[in-house]
Parts: C-alpha cells; structure tokens; sequence
C-alpha cells in the first residue's frame, strides 16, 4: 500500500468512526458535538500536514492519527487527554537548565500529542 492511500483510508476511518460515534453520556446532544468534534479536528490536522513531504514525518502523523483513534474508541472519549509529566520535571530544579526541561518535556509527550506542540 503506498504512503497516501494509507493516509487516505486513515483518513476516511476516522471520519467514518464520526459518523458511528456514540457519546458516553447518551445524550444525542453530547453526540452530535462530539462528532463534530471528531470531524472538525480530522479536517483541521490533515490538512495542515497535507504539505508533508518527508515519509518519516508522514508515517508519526499517520501513528499519532491511529492511536488517538484508538484511544477514543477505548475511553469512548472523542478528546486528547492530557499530558501526565514525571514528577521529577516540575517545577524544575536548581541543577537543570531550562533548555534541557523544555527537551525532556518534548520528550515525554506520548505520541497521540504530537500534533498539539504549537
């Protein structure tokens, strides 16, 4: 399969998950906000990265696509949940430099969050 149809029928899963979506609540109103959700935030990452050339770079973004997926069909939870740093990171210590947080902080961010860096 090559790189952009896999990106593609990433892609389309994701979309067609949105149309499946059931909220947890059981509200029709909970569900449709967070299929839109859903919609709304597939369109908004795929074509900002739709410019990608680099194959690596595209294959992290289709992983970060596949495992928020599958985190929100596990959680039933459409949203990014948020980030859980080591202890030992914050509030930074007298012996690091702030260079060297902001790395390992970089670092420590799971792959589904990738996309949230700016």
């Amino acid at each position: 399969m090559s790189l952009r149809s896999h990106v593609l029928s990433t892609y389309r899963k994701v979309l067609r998950e949105a149309t499946r979506w059931q909220a947890a609540s059981g509200s029709t109103t909970d569900t449709w906000k967070e299929r839109e959700y859903i919609k709304d935030e597939a369109r908004r990452l795929f074509k900002r990265n739709k410019e990608l050339t680099d194959e690596d770079e595209i294959k992290q973004h289709v992983k970060e696509a596949n495992s928020r997926l599958e985190m929100a069909i596990h959680y039933k939870n459409p949203y990014p949940r948020p980030l859980n740093y080591p202890q030992t990171l914050l509030p930074p210590s007298e012996r690091r430099k702030p260079i060297s947080l902001e790395k390992t902080m970089k670092q420590a961010k799971p792959v589904y969050m990738k996309s949230y860096d700016d």
